[in-house]
């Protein structure tokens, strides 16, 4: 790769892990449309999980102490399920059913009536939650959007979300490595670039509590929307293109 590629890449690991570090998504979105316009869906895959999964396992050490362990361990319980099944059926995507997936899953998210959106906090819904959402991860990569719908009708406030939604990304991201890994295997992984990968991961991660504790919880929702939709629609437009050239 050109110098002028990995700084692309180098800045996008630092924005994409300040972003979910704020919002608690959209960062991954970010990161993965870049990586797979220079790696193939599985290199792609792994790369992203091991970057993201150090960056939200950085969170989980910033806000430790709002993390909710109960629905935590549920939805790792519905995520192994969902992993042994997904394993079996060995289903790789291709990079236009990747980026088609990313950028319409906010708008099927939007439209689903509020009424039918769960809540984190009802009984045997972080079990579901594991299960769907792994399935999601695996499709289109990212998760941290739908898994959203299942905690924005609970009352936990902005760090709680954070807090509890990294822990279980965290894990989501070992799910999928391992997915991807044990499918593909990791010979097109460029290993030595993961070490700066992972330090510039944390280093956009450290900045966003300074955002987090100067924001409202209602300017934590509507930034997030924002970003999220932006995202999508090029998102998009890139499907829309690999589709139309084959």
């Amino acid at each position: 790769m050109t110098p002028s590629v990995l700084a692309l890449i180098g800045a996008t690991i630092v924005f994409s892990s300040f972003l979910s570090g704020v919002f608690g998504m959209a960062g991954g979105m970010v990161l993965l449309g870049v990586l797979l316009n220079y790696f193939d869906v599985a290199t792609g895959m792994i790369l992203f999980s091991i970057i993201q999964l150090f960056a939200n396992g950085w969170r989980v050490v910033q806000w430790r102490r709002y993390v909710l362990w109960p629905i935590f361990g549920w939805y790792v319980l519905g995520a192994v399920l969902s992993f042994g099944f997904m394993w079996m059926i060995a289903f790789v995507p291709d990079k236009a059913i990747v980026y088609l997936a990313l950028g319409l899953m906010p708008f099927v998210v939007e439209a689903l009536p509020a009424s039918m959106r769960p809540n984190i906090e009802w009984r045997g819904v972080p079990f579901v939650t594991g299960v769907v959402t792994t399935v999601i991860q695996i499709l289109a990569g990212v998760g941290g959007l739908f898994l959203d719908i299942f905690f924005q009708k609970s009352m936990l406030d902005r760090k709680t979300t954070n807090a509890t939604k990294a822990v279980t990304q965290s894990f989501s991201h070992i799910v999928r490595a391992l997915y991807f890994g044990s499918l593909s295997g990791v010979g097109d992984v460029p290993f030595k670039a993961i070490r700066p990968a992972i330090l510039l991961a944390i280093a956009g991660t450290s900045l966003a509590p300074f955002v987090i504790e100067r924001m409202t919880d209602h300017g934590f929702r509507q930034w997030t929307r924002a970003i999220i939709f932006a995202v999508s629609a090029v998102y998009l437009v890139r499907a829309a293109w690999l589709f139309w050239h084959g």
